[in-house]
């Protein structure tokens, strides 16, 4: 057997050396090398609760202990020297704290495998990333709020099928992108609960004849509580797919998000204006100015999309326990991780920088017969019955089309001539504070009623413990 051979943490059972080829095309340190912290942590759980079960000395698990802070220190540093021969982050670790402290390093694996510590990492490295997201929904979201608080009463049309449906406010629209993330933060904190489960004692597959306790180092991890099949704690990967699902949900309504933005930074529409810094310029057209922003973030939505495919393609197969076909588990997750983190952070400043062009939002939404539906419930109230209503307020529509008139421009002779009950009233439900002011319920487009959505809203994320 050569050296190379006995530096494997498992050579014992081999005859010669990995090809050198399959030694890299199966090795995983390069990428879940990132999870060195959490590796470390599991670690130094694992040690102190072995020590009270009499597995290990007092003096064994200091040395545990202490090695594996030295050598967190020294890839901090970035002083460490990571090897592919040695496969993964957690045989890198071990075998450097045995280089430091000797034979007690190797002891640091009793009671565990390979298979139930990357299952560990892989749940508290998760855990942590999710907390840093929690904070950036909340970011995002607060700003949303004071924005939508600030423009309650800003006038825009609403809109179906891309065409002028009925007058909203901007404030009104706020709160719809506001719910979506709601939602999504929702599916975040409701995650987290099947994330936040230990697998670390199912060891291989068929948990260990050492006198473990799992409940302590559960403790000890921070954990909700443990995994209660061996098989299934080692193998599952239901709460990776369940992250990127929530992940991909929330990149398609960023995704949404940024369409509209993207329209309303145009010359077409002009509604908005993003801030200089979240822009780019072309190399040929000095004029422009483009908002890659969201475009970038529409765009990245689709990688999202495909690692949950990834991921669920990787599941569907795979009979109990552990294959190495989980090795595959880590870069599409840490992927979803790393895109949707950024594009959180880029929306979380950016949506407060809006500014809006409330003339030209107003201007829109005189266009477009935006009071059509008004003038049909003034007539329903009149009444007319709705479909009735309907059809007269249609002939009124098209007279407006042929003349190049809003239904507000017309004068009441002209109204009249579609219906006699149409009266000087009329005009306040044609105007577009008055279409909107109407609507003054739960959900609707009434000023007062969006102001009171964001008190809602801000009151439920204080509920939430922020």
């Amino acid at each position: 057997m050569t050296d190379k051979q006995q530096n494997k943490l498992w050579g014992g059972r081999f005859s010669e050396s990995t090809d050198q080829f399959v030694q890299e095309f199966t090795a995983s340190v390069n990428f879940d090398r990132r999870m060195y912290r959490q590796d470390i942590f599991g670690s130094q759980a694992h040690a102190t609760m072995l020590a009270e079960v009499g597995v290990l000395t007092d003096e064994e698990r200091d040395a545990i202990i202490n090695g594996l802070a030295e050598i967190q220190k020294e890839i901090e540093a970035g002083e460490f020297q990571w090897s592919v021969a040695l496969e993964d982050v957690h045989m890198n670790i071990e075998a450097r704290l045995t280089d430091k402290i000797g034979i007690t390093g190797k002891k640091l694996h009793t009671g565990r495998s390979r298979n139930d510590q990357v299952a560990t990492d892989i749940r508290l490295w998760l855990r942590d990333e999710m907390l840093i997201m929690e904070e950036q929904y909340l970011h995002l979201m607060t700003g949303l709020l004071n924005l939508a608080e600030r423009e309650a009463a800003t006038i825009m049309p609403g809109f179906t099928h891309l065409q002028t449906a009925q007058p909203v406010t901007f404030g009104h629209h706020l709160l719809a992108w506001f719910e979506m993330l709601k939602r999504d933060r929702e599916r975040l904190l409701d995650c987290k609960k099947r994330v936040n489960r230990m697998p670390l004692g199912a060891a291989a597959l068929a948990g260990t004849t050492y006198p473990i306790n799992r409940e302590r180092t559960c403790e000890l991890l921070g954990f909700d509580g443990v995994c209660e099949n061996s098989l299934d704690a080692v193998s599952d990967r239901d709460f990776a797919i369940e992250f990127c699902a929530l992940a991909a949900l929330t990149m398609t309504h960023l995704s949404r998000i940024s369409e509209e933005l993207v329209l309303w930074t145009s010359a077409q529409f002009n509604f908005i204006n993003l801030p200089d810094r979240f822009c780019t310029g072309s190399s040929i057209m000095p004029q422009k100015k483009n908002p890659d922003v969201p475009e970038l973030v529409r765009g990245k939505t689709g990688r999202v999309n495909g690692h949950l495919i990834s991921l669920l393609t990787l599941m569907k197969s795979q009979p109990l326990a552990y294959n190495k076909d989980n090795q595959e588990d880590k870069e599409p997750l840490y992927d979803a991780v790393d895109t949707i983190k950024g594009s959180l952070r880029a929306f979380g400043d950016m949506i407060p920088a809006l500014e809006p062009n409330r003339e030209v939002m107003r201007e829109a939404a005189r266009r477009g017969f935006a009071t059509a539906t008004d003038l049909a419930d003034y007539l329903v109230r009149k009444g007319i019955a709705f479909r009735d209503s309907h059809e007269i307020v249609g002939k009124a529509v098209a007279y407006g089309v042929e003349k190049k008139k809003d239904l507000s421009d017309m004068s009441l002779s002209e109204l009249k001539q579609f219906s006699d009950q149409i009266e000087d009233d009329v005009f306040d439900v044609l105007t577009l504070e008055g279409s909107v002011s109407a609507r003054n319920h739960i959900g609707g487009t009434a000023p007062d009623q969006v102001r009171a959505a964001v008190a809602r809203a801000r009151q439920a994320l204080d509920n939430t413990g922020h």
